[in-house]
């Protein structure tokens, strides 16, 4: 395929901070490339080099962050020659590639989830793809549609399942004035908490609890963004310990 004009456009959830969303690649150094990394999306492209290197025609772009939440994120690429949209839930941005050639010239299958191993470096070092995707459409190709109903070939779908499994946690937000107390567990001598959180603010109350019959209490906080431990104990000389990282 050797295009002047691409749109793309799909949708994806999951929990996982890397993998490939799809990838495509040509023999004459062309490729596109979606995946997320370090739970940012990252669009690699390159419209084509010269093997004086005088052309240099590799473009990366970043956008969005924190993207490994479970909630459903939509994509759209828009490209003309060397013009590029990208939005992300809505926020676009724009950029042109480098180089100075206008088609994206792939010869090879275009894969979803994933990239084939090609002997080259870059390819054995990216994650595939672990969640969910739908709507997915390739200049006007309703992929999603066609895979399900077997009409891609050659294909390779490995492992598809045409539902979305649920993650087992249930996140809680808090905002400035809430919070969540559970009952405590008398007459036990061990105290064990566990939690994922995540948070823009440098400064908050994670985790408080008094201990039994006035012997101190327990508390769990971020200060300048470091989480910080300080255990109080009414009943020694030595009664507070405090514990940052």
């Amino acid at each position: 395929m050797k295009t002047l004009k691409d749109v793309i456009s799909l949708k994806f959830k999951t929990s996982e901070s890397e993998g490939v969303i799809f990838h495509g690649e040509g023999q004459q150094g062309d490729y596109i490339t979606l995946e997320l990394k370090k739970a940012k999306l990252v669009l690699n492209l390159n419209l084509g080099s010269n093997q004086l290197g005088s052309i240099y025609g590799h473009t990366s772009v970043m956008t969005g962050s924190l993207l490994d939440d479970h909630h459903w994120h939509s994509v759209l690429i828009e490209r003309h020659g060397r013009n590029i949209n990208l939005t992300l839930d809505r926020h676009m941005q724009h950029f042109r590639t480098n180089g100075e050639f206008d088609y994206l010239d792939l010869d090879y299958e275009i894969t979803f989830g994933g990239m084939p191993f090609s002997g080259k470096p870059s390819s054995n070092s990216r994650k595939n793809f672990k969640g969910c995707m739908e709507s997915i459409n390739y200049n006007g190709n309703n992929i999603t549609d066609l895979a399900k109903r077997k009409k891609l070939e050659p294909s390779n779908v490995g492992n598809l399942s045409f539902s979305c499994v649920e993650p087992h946690t249930v996140p809680v937000f808090f905002n400035a004035t809430s919070y969540l107390e559970v009952s405590g567990r008398p007459s036990q001598d061990l105290f064990s908490v566990s939690f994922l959180f995540r948070t823009w603010n440098p400064n908050g109350l994670l985790v408080f609890s008094n201990f039994a019959d006035d012997l101190g209490n327990v508390e769990i906080d971020i200060n300048e963004g470091k989480v910080s431990v300080h255990i109080n104990v009414t009943q020694v000389k030595k009664n507070r310990i405090d514990i940052s990282s």
